[in-house]
């Protein structure tokens, strides 16, 4: 497992932190995404045999209100 943390743009109240939260989290080989609003960014532990930085700003990307920084 590695863990990493990457900036989020746009984020600005706790539902914006859960849907980041939760898209991540959905993605196979994460094991745990927490978002923390005061510091716009989000800490993940993932498999990176399964799961890419790359394919998690994507995910975020698509949501349309947030930019993950890689």
């Amino acid at each position: 497992m590695k863990e990493q943390t990457f900036t989020v743009t746009g984020m600005k109240c706790v539902n914006c932190k859960a849907r980041v939260e939760n898209t991540i989290n959905a993605l196979d080989g994460v094991d745990k995404a927490e978002v923390s609003l005061e510091n716009s960014n989000v800490n993940v532990t993932y498999d990176e045999t399964l799961v890419s930085p790359q394919a998690m700003k994507e995910a975020v990307d698509d949501l349309g209100r947030f930019e993950m920084i890689l």
